[in-house]
């Protein structure tokens, strides 16, 4: 294991943070109980107070397929995965294109859009040098309980990549907005949309300093420019604030943020 010097104004999709020491995991290494781990930087918000923070390494990203058995570093980015699949022509992998980040995050918060996730095609999870199958993990919409951290993830896959389904599913995400963000801010409460929720109150295109309620698709949470940590919580609590008072909906964050508990 080594530290790296983060720039997370630069490296998170929202680009707020500073500079930051991260330990990178390497294979062989023991990891460490007392740290958040992270992916790349996508569905975070870090504070000038963050806990401390590691990241696996690149020994972590790669992809290996044999028969029909696929499996995925954690480390492995998205887009990768995706490329793998179309060119080896994979069934079940098309709703994770357009989805930033790495592997290991998509796994944490089982993302995924409209009612495809990650974890709908899982086979099992390598958890602190583990294999755990899928049926043993609790998880559901937007989380997983994952006692430790995940280094490999196995797939049983079949033939047939879907590229009308691929494109159907791209044409989804083309209402949101494309300045920087942590992409949706909140989870969408049973039977409800966030967004619509944030909207009903008043907060859509509302702005503090650089830090905004998208126009676009208010459940997005978009830096326009030199935002910062602290206008961004700001309007995430108005948001849970406002939505509360006049509909007794508990917004919760689908964003991780990182502050350092006092």
């Amino acid at each position: 294991m080594f530290f790296k010097s983060i720039d997370f104004s630069r490296f998170s999709s929202i680009k707020i943070g500073q500079n930051i020491d991260v330990l990178m995991i390497e294979k062989s290494d023991t990891i460490p109980k007392d740290r958040v781990i992270i992916g790349h930087g996508n569905n975070i918000l870090v504070s000038s107070n963050p806990p401390p923070i590691m990241m696996l390494s690149k020994d972590f990203s790669f992809i290996e397929l044999e028969n029909n058995i696929l499996r995925v570093g954690s480390a492995t980015p998205i887009g990768k995965l995706l490329s793998f699949a179309k060119k080896n022509n994979l069934a079940n992998f098309e709703f994770i294109s357009k989805l930033p980040g790495s592997l290991g995050g998509m796994v944490a918060m089982n993302a995924g859009v409209k009612g495809y996730e990650i974890f709908n095609i899982i086979d099992a999870i390598k958890i602190d040098g583990k294999w755990i199958e899928k049926d043993k993990i609790e998880y559901g919409y937007r989380f997983t309980k994952l006692k430790g951290v995940v280094t490999e993830v196995r797939f049983i896959v079949k033939k047939g990549f879907d590229n009308n389904l691929l494109n159907k599913l791209i044409r989804l995400r083309l209402n949101q907005p494309k300045t920087p963000s942590a992409g949706s801010l909140f989870k969408n409460p049973q039977g409800d949309y966030a967004g619509r929720l944030i909207e009903e109150v008043g907060l859509k295109g509302f702005r503090r300093g650089d830090m905004e309620w998208s126009n676009i698709h208010a459940n997005f949470l978009i830096n326009r420019g030199s935002g910062k940590f602290t206008d961004a919580k700001y309007l995430i609590d108005l948001a849970k604030e406002r939505v509360f008072e006049k509909f007794n909906i508990k917004l919760v964050e689908e964003v991780k943020i990182l502050e350092e508990k006092s």
